[in-house]
C-alpha cells in the first residue's frame, strides 16, 4: 500500500511540474509579444519583401527585392523605380538586396547596391553605384560583377565600416567548397573602395577577399571598439554570430557551428543543433548586438560581455533587418518574401524605443 501511495505522489509531482514549466514557458512568448504591442510604432506598410534600411536625417530609404526603394517621409510613402542594366531576377531569395547611402548622399545622390540579375539563362550577383534623379534610381557604375548566386545563399548586405571602405557579404552559391576557395569571391566577405578598386591593405593580394569560409553571411556591424560582427546562416541550423578578422577562415564546409579546428575561427555564439534562427540584418548600441532573425521571427538581443541572449521582439512574423538610431530600433518584416504568413498590410517598418 505504501509502495501505491509513494507511485501516487510521485505522478502527482511530475504532473505538475511539466504543467509549471509550460506555465513559464507560455509566460516567456506572451512578455516578448507583449513588449512588440505595447510600445510598437509602425512607420510604414504594405511593404513588398524589403531587404535593407537606410535613413538620412529624418527619410527613411528601403530596398524591396522586386526593385524598388521605397522612401519615407513625414509619414508619405513613395515607391521609387530603379532602373538597372540588367535583367533582376525574381528567383528565390533573389533580387534587390543589399542597399547602402553614400557619405556625401545629401550631395552626390549617390548609393551602393547589390543585386542579383539573369544573363543567358544563368544568375549573378553584382554590386553597383545608384544615382537618384528626379525621384529615379538608375544604375550608373559597376563596381563588382558575375559573382556566382546559385539558387540560394547570395549573402547581399552592403555596409561602409568605419575605415571608409565599403563590405559586401556574398554566399557560397549552394556550392560550400567555395567558401575555401581564395581565387573565387563566393562564401566570403568583401572589401573594396568606394570607386571599386581593392584597397592595398587587404590580406590577399589583389583581392576584395576579407575573409572566407562563410555559407551565407547577411548581416554585418562595427561596435565602438571597433570590432566588426558578422551573422551567418548555418545549415538547417548551427546558425552563428562571429567576430571578422581580416583573412581568417571562418570553417565552412569544414566545421560549422561550435566545431572547431586549427586555422579556422569558431562563432563567438552560435544557435546549436537543434534551433534555426535564419539571422539576417545586425546593428549594436550600448554593448548590445541586435540580430534579425527570419525563421526565428524574432528580434534577438546579445549582450557582448556576456554572450547572453533574450528575445526583444517576437510575434510579427520574420524580420529581415533592423536599424538603430537615437535610442531607437527600427526593422522590416520580410512575410511578403514567399517564406512567410503576411500579417495584415504587411511588410512593414515598426519602431520600438531601447531601453538601457
Amino acid at each position: 500500500m505504501k509502495k501505491a501511495n509513494l507511485l501516487l505522489l510521485l505522478l502527482l509531482l511530475f504532473v505538475l511540474g511539466g504543467c509549471s514549466k509550460t506555465k513559464q514557458q507560455d509566460e516567456k512568448t506572451e512578455n516578448a509579444t507583449t513588449l512588440t504591442t505595447s510600445k510598437l510604432d509602425i512607420i510604414a506598410d504594405n511593404l513588398q519583401a524589403p531587404w535593407s534600411i537606410q535613413k538620412s536625417g529624418d527619410v527613411f530609404y528601403l530596398s524591396e527585392r522586386p526593385g524598388n526603394i521605397v522612401k519615407i517621409e513625414d509619414g508619405r510613402v513613395e515607391r521609387q523605380h530603379v532602373e538597372l542594366s540588367k535583367e533582376l531576377s525574381t528567383a528565390s531569395e533573389a533580387g534587390l538586396l543589399g542597399f547602402v547611402l553614400a557619405p556625401d548622399f545629401l550631395e552626390s545622390k549617390r548609393a551602393y547596391a547589390y543585386y542579383t540579375y539573369v544573363d543567358d539563362s544563368k544568375q549573378f550577383n553584382r554590386i553597383i553605384t545608384l544615382m537618384l534623379l528626379d525621384n529615379k534610381w538608375k544604375e550608373e557604375s559597376l563596381l563588382v560583377d558575375r559573382i556566382n548566386s546559385g539558387t540560394y545563399h547570395h549573402g547581399g548586405r552592403l555596409k561602409i565600416g568605419p575605415d571608409g571602405k565599403l563590405y559586401a557579404t556574398v554566399g557560397d552559391a549552394t556550392e560550400p567548397m567555395l567558401a575555401q576557395n581564395l581565387s573565387t569571391l563566393e562564401g566570403k566577405i568583401l572589401r573594396l573602395h568606394l570607386d571599386g578598386t581593392i584597397p592595398d591593405d587587404n590580406p590577399f593580394p589583389n583581392s576584395y577577399v576579407y575573409s572566407f569560409g562563410h555559407r551565407n553571411p547577411q548581416g554585418l556591424t562595427w561596435t565602438s571598439d571597433g570590432k566588426m560582427y558578422a551573422s551567418e546562416h548555418g545549415n538547417s541550423a548551427n546558425d552563428e554570430i562571429n567576430i571578422i578578422q581580416k583573412g581568417q577562415n571562418y570553417g565552412w564546409p569544414i566545421i560549422e557551428g561550435s566545431e572547431e579546428q586549427q586555422g579556422m575561427v569558431a562563432p563567438i555564439v552560435t544557435s546549436e543543433y537543434n534551433t534555426t534562427w535564419a539571422p539576417s540584418g545586425m546593428d549594436n548600441n550600448e554593448e548590445k548586438l541586435y540580430v534579425a532573425a527570419l525563421r526565428g521571427t524574432a528580434i534577438l538581443e546579445f549582450t557582448i560581455e556576456t554572450l547572453e541572449k533574450r528575445e526583444l521582439v517576437s510575434g510579427l512574423g520574420r524580420i529581415r533587418d533592423l536599424y538603430v538610431d537615437n535610442q531607437f530600433l527600427y526593422f522590416i518584416s520580410n512575410n511578403t518574401d514567399g517564406r512567410g504568413n503576411p500579417l495584415i498590410n504587411d511588410d512593414k517598418l515598426y519602431r520600438i524605443p531601447l531601453e538601457n
